[in-house]
C-alpha cells in the first residue's frame, strides 16, 4: 500500500471506480472477493469514514446496520436445519448466519495501512457518540470482541521505558499518565532515569509506536506511606544492595478504543517476575494506590466530609471491605482490580495524596495492596468465588477494632 500511495502498483483504474459516495464505497468493499482489490477499496473507504462529521458518521453506521445485519430468516432456517441434522457442515452454516456481515467489514478495514490503530481510533469515536445513538452499541461490542482476539496477551510485547526511549514515546507517556500528572520533562526524568525507578509498557506489534498500558515502579527499602515521597524530583536514590520492595504507584491505560480489555493483570505480574530476576534482594511487591470513588461514596452515604482522622480511617475501611454494590464486589474500582489480581489490602494511609485530585477523589487516602507471588492465583480464585476481601493482619485488627462486618 505504501507503493500505491506513491503512484506504484495499485491504481484505481486497475480495479474500477473509487466512489466518493460513501455508501457506494461501502458496497465496493463488501462485494469484492479478491485480496488486492479488497485492500484498495478498504483503504479508500477508511479515509472516507475518517473524514465524516458526527452526523454523517452516525448515518453511515445506521446504513451499515440496516444493510449488513444478521439475516434473521437465514439464521432461523439454519437453526432449524441444525436441530434436525447436527452435522459439521450445518454447524458452520449456523455459525456464519449468526454473525452480522459488518464484522467482515472491520476485518477488511484492519488490512489497510495502520488498520489496527485506525480501528482502535474508530471505536473511540463510536464510544464517544453511542450514548445518544443506540445503534452504535452494536458496533462497539463487535469491535471489542475482535480486539479481545487481536490483543491477546500472548501477542503483547513488554518494553522498558527509560530516559533513552525515543521522544515520541516519552511524549505519549506524559500525555497518557492518568494517576499522577507529569508536569514537566524534569518530572518525567525523575521517574525514569534514576536507578531505583522503572517504567514498563505493553506494545502490540501492529501498533509499535503506541503504548497500550504502562506501569511506573519505585524500588525502595520500605513501603511508602505517601505519594509525595515517591514522585518528588529531589530525593536520595536507594542503592541496589538496599532494595527489597517494588512499589507499583501508577498504572495507566492508554487507548480508550481498547476499553474493556484488561491488560493490567498481565502487566503487573510480568513486571514483578522480571524485576525479581534482575534484583537479588527484591522480595516484596506492593502498590501505592488511590481510592478514586471514596469521596463520592461518602457523599452518597451522607457522611460528613470533615470527619476526624480516626473516623475517616474507619469509613475508608468500610468503603474498601464492606461492599454495598448489588454484585458484592468492592465499592472501589481500583480495589476490585488489585484484589481480583490476587493481592491483599496491606495498609491504608491517611494524608497520603494531598494534591487537588487526591483530595477530591480519595480524601487524601491511599492504599498499599500487597502482591505475594506465591499465592496470587489462589487468592484470585478465592476472590472471584467468594468475593471475600483478603486482609493483612494489621488491617484485620483494625476491622475488629472498628467492628466492621
Amino acid at each position: 500500500m505504501s507503493r500505491s500511495r506513491q503512484g506504484g502498483y495499485f491504481r484505481s483504474k486497475d480495479f474500477g471506480i473509487l466512489h466518493e459516495d460513501i455508501n457506494k464505497a461501502l458496497e465496493s468493499v463488501m462485494s469484492k472477493s479478491g485480496e488486492v482489490s479488497s485492500l484498495v477499496y478498504a483503504e479508500h473507504l477508511s479515509h472516507l469514514i475518517e473524514g465524516l462529521d458526527d452526523e454523517q458518521f452516525i448515518d453511515f453506521f445506521n446504513v451499515l446496520k440496516e444493510k449488513y445485519d444478521i439475516d434473521a430468516d437465514s439464521l432461523s432456517k439454519a437453526s432449524k436445519e441444525y436441530s434436525q441434522n447436527n452435522t459439521q457442515k450445518n454447524l458452520e452454516i449456523i455459525s456464519k448466519a449468526s454473525k452480522p456481515k459488518w464484522i467482515e467489514l472491520f476485518k477488511r478495514l484492519n488490512t489497510v495501512s495502520e488498520g489496527t490503530l485506525r480501528l482502535v481510533r474508530l471505536r473511540e469515536r463510536i464510544r464517544s457518540l453511542k450514548k445518544d445513538n443506540p445503534n452504535l452499541a452494536f458496533f462497539d461490542a463487535s469491535l471489542l470482541d475482535l480486539f479481545k482476539h487481536w490483543f491477546n496477551p500472548s501477542f503483547l510485547v513488554l518494553q522498558k521505558i527509560d530516559w533513552a526511549t525515543p521522544a515520541n514515546i516519552l511524549e505519549k507517556i506524559i500525555a497518557y499518565e492518568a494517576v499522577h500528572e507529569i508536569n514537566s520533562w524534569d518530572d518525567l526524568r525523575a521517574r525514569l532515569e534514576p536507578e531505583d525507578r522503572r517504567c514498563f509498557a505493553f506494545f502490540h506489534p501492529l501498533i509499535p509506536n503506541e503504548p497500550l498500558i504502562f506501569v511506573e515502579v519505585a524500588l525502595s527499602n520500605n513501603m511508602p506511606e505517601s505519594i509525595k515521597e515517591v514522585i518528588k524530583i529531589d530525593r536520595s536514590v536507594t542503592l541496589d544492595q538496599d532494595i527489597n520492595t517494588a512499589i507499583f504507584y501508577s498504572i495507566s491505560n492508554c487507548q480508550e478504543g481498547l476499553s474493556g480489555i484488561s491488560f493490567g493483570n498481565f502487566l503487573i505480574k510480568n513486571v514483578a517476575h522480571q524485576l525479581k530476576q534482575e534484583i537479588e534482594g527484591l522480595n516484596r511487591f506492593a502498590t501505592l494506590s488511590p481510592a478514586p470513588g471514596f469521596t463520592n461514596w461518602l457523599k452518597e452515604n451522607s457522611i460528613d466530609q470533615n470527619i476526624q482522622e480516626d473516623i475517616l480511617l474507619k469509613q475508608a475501611l468500610v468503603y474498601l471491605i464492606d461492599s454495598n454494590r448489588a454484585d458484592g464486589f468492592p465499592n472501589d474500582p481500583v480495589a476490585k482490580f488489585h484484589l481480583g489480581n490476587g493481592a491483599i489490602i496491606e495498609r491504608v494511609n491517611l494524608n497520603a495524596d494531598l494534591s487537588v485530585k487526591g483530595i477530591e477523589q480519595s480524601k487524601g487516602i491511599m492504599v498499599n495492596y500487597l502482591y505475594d507471588l506465591e499465592v496470587l492465583e489462589q487468592n484470585h480464585e478465592l476472590f472471584f468465588k467468594t468475593k471475600k476481601v483478603q486482609l493483612s493482619s494489621g488491617i484485620a485488627s483494625l476491622r475488629k477494632k472498628f467492628s466492621i462486618h
